[in-house]
C-alpha cells in the first residue's frame, strides 16, 4: 500500500524506512527542503546505526522517496502517518502547533477511507481534535488512529523491525484492519486498545522507565550512607521475578529526547485535573535536581572544582547515537565551567553537535574537544565518565596514569572499583563500595 510519513526526524525516517523495505510504496514528507534534499542522498542528519544502509537500499528499490510538496505524497495513501515533533513548552505542556498545521495541510489531499496516524507522542484526548482539525478542510471520509513508537535511540531499526509489540488505538472496525494488514510483516503482537489508551500507554510505558531510574538513584543514595553497593544491591532485588535485573540504571539521573519530555508532559496534565503533587511531579522535580546535587557533593570529595582540568567522557544523552537532548553532558558542562574547571571533552559521535552546542555557554573558552580519548584524558586531575560508550569502557585508562593525584568519577558504575584504585587514581562511583562487584 502507499504510506505517507509526515516529518522525517528520528521516528518519521525510520518508520519510512521500515515500512518501505515492505514493499509499500512511501513518501517522507517535509517542509525543510535541505533535509530532504540530504535524505535523496540518502544522508541522514543524526547518527543512527543501520539507518543510512537501509535508506540507500531503499531508495535504489524505489520504494521510497522523499518530497517537501503534501499532495505529491499524500494523493493515494492508505495511511498517513504523522510523525512531527511535540515539544514540551517550559511549563511542561506539550506543543501540538506542528501536529495540527500537519492536520491542516493534509486534508485537502486525503484519498477517500484514507486511515491518519498519530506517531507523534501527545496527550489522551488529542486524536479527538486531530479528527476534528482534518474535517475543517475537507469532506472526504477518513479515520484516524494512534499508533505510538516504543524506539530507543541507537538501535531504531532493530526495534521498529522486531518490536516487543504494536499497539494499535483505534474506534472503528477499518482502521484497525488497514493498520493490522501493514504492521503484519513485523510479526509482532498486536494490542488494539482506544486511543486515548494508547496515548496514556506512551506517557506511562516512559514514565515507569523513568521512575526505575530514579527509584535506584534513591537507593544509591542511601547506599552511600551505609556500606552497601548498589550494584550489589540490584542482584538481590533482580532475583525476584517481579522485579527483575533489567533496566536499573544509577546514575546522574534520565535524559534523552523522551522521558525528560514524556514525565514533564505527565507532570503537566496531571496539575491540569487536579493532581499538583502526585508521583510524575516528584519524579521531574528529582531528575531536575540530581546532576547540581551530585556535581556538588563530587566537588566536596575533591576540595572543589575551582582550577581542576577535568576529561568529560561522552557527550550524547546514551551510547550510538549523537542526540544531545537532556544529555548529561548539556548540564554538567556549564555547571563546571562555571565553577572555574578546565574541560576536555570527547565523544565518539557527538563532537560536532557538541561544538556547536556549547559555543555560546559561558565559559566556552576554557572548553577544549579532543581529538582521541587518550588525548582528552592526558595531563587531567578529574577523568569524568558520563556516558557508557564500548570505546570509553573499555579503554585501559591504567596506561595514561599521571604521576599527580587523579580522581576517575565513572557516573555510570561501568568499571570494577578495585580495577580502578589499582590503576592509581581515587574511584567515586554511585552508591559504590571500594571492593565493588563490577
Amino acid at each position: 500500500m502507499k504510506v505517507a510519513v509526515i516529518g522525517t526526524g528520528f521516528v518519521g525516517v525510520v518508520t519510512a524506512a521500515v515500512f518501505a523495505s515492505f514493499g509499500n510504496e512511501v513518501v517522507g514528507l517535509d517542509i525543510d527542503e535541505k533535509k530532504v534534499e540530504l535524505l535523496r542522498k540518502s544522508i541522514v542528519p543524526f547518527f543512527e546505526p543501520g539507518l543510512t544502509d537501509l535508506l540507500t537500499d531503499q531508495q535504489r528499490d524505489q520504494n521510497l522517496t522523499f518530497t517537501t510538496d503534501y499532495a505529491t505524497a499524500i494523493r493515494g495513501a492508505q495511511v498517513v502517518m504523522i510523525a512531527v515533533g511535540t515539544p514540551s513548552q517550559a511549563t511542561g505542556e506539550v506543543d501540538l502547533s506542528y501536529v495540527y498545521s500537519a492536520c491542516e495541510q493534509l486534508a485537502p489531499h486525503l484519498e477517500h477511507e484514507a486511515v491518519v496516524v498519530v506517531k507523534s507522542t501527545v496527550p489522551p484526548g488529542t486524536l479527538r481534535s486531530v479528527t476534528e482539525r482534518i474535517q475543517k478542510y475537507t469532506a472526504t471520509k477518513f479515520y484516524t488512529a494512534s499508533v505510538p513508537e516504543f524506539l530507543k535511540e541507537g538501535t531504531a531499526v532493530d526495534d521498529t523491525l522486531h518490536p516487543d509489540r504494536v499497539v494499535i488505538g483505534a474506534a472503528e472496525d477499518t482502521a484497525f484492519g488497514t493498520l493490522s494488514k501493514l504492521h503484519e510483516p513485523l510479526k509482532a503482537p498486536m494490542i488494539r486498545v482506544s486511543p486515548e489508551s494508547a496515548q496514556m500507554g506512551k506517557y506511562a510505558a516512559n514514565s515507569y522507565l523513568a521512575m526505575r531510574i530514579a527509584f535506584i538513584n534513591q537507593v544509591a543514595d542511601l547506599c552511600e550512607h551505609n556500606g552497601a553497593d548498589v550494584e550489589e544491591v540490584i542482584q538481590v532485588m533482580g532475583h525476584d521475578e517481579r522485579i527483575g535485573t533489567h533496566y536499573w540504571y544509577p546514575g546522574l539521573g534520565y535524559g534523552g529526547s523522551c522521558f525528560p519530555k514524556d514525565v514533564k508532559e505527565l507532570a503537566y496534565y496531571s496539575k491540569g485535573i487536579g493532581k499538583d503533587d502526585n508521583l510524575f511531579v516528584k519524579l521531574s522535580q528529582v531528575n531536575e535536581e540530581r546532576i547540581p546535587m551530585l556535581m556538588e557533593k563530587f566537588g566536596a570529595q575533591m576540595g572543589g572544582w575551582s582550577g581542576k582540568k577535568v576529561a568529560v567522557l561522552g557527550l550524547s544523552f546514551k551510547p550510538n547515537t549523537d542526540d544531545m537532548r537532556e544529555a548529561p553532558s548539556t548540564k554538567v558542562i556549564p555547571w563546571l565551567l562555571a565553577q572555574g574547571a578546565t574541560l576536555t571533552a570527547y565523544d565518539p559521535q557527538a563532537m560536532e553537535v557538541a561544538q556547536k552546542y556549547f559555543a555560546a555557554t559561558p565559559g566556552f573558552e576554557r572548553l577544549t574537544f579532543a581529538a582521541s580519548l587518550a588525548e582528552a584524558v592526558a595531563d587531567v586531575d578529574v577523568l569524568l565518565l558520563l556516558i557508557e560508550w564500548k570505546e570509553i569502557v573499555e579503554f585501559n585508562y591504567g596506561t595514561v596514569r599521571s604521576t599527580s593525584a587523579q580522581w576517575f568519577i565513572d557516573t555510570r558504575n561501568q568499571l570494577y572499583p578495585a580495577t580502578v584504585t589499582e590503576w592509581g587514581y581515587t574511584y567515586i562511583g554511585i552508591g559504590r563500595n571500594k571492593k565493588g562487584v563490577r
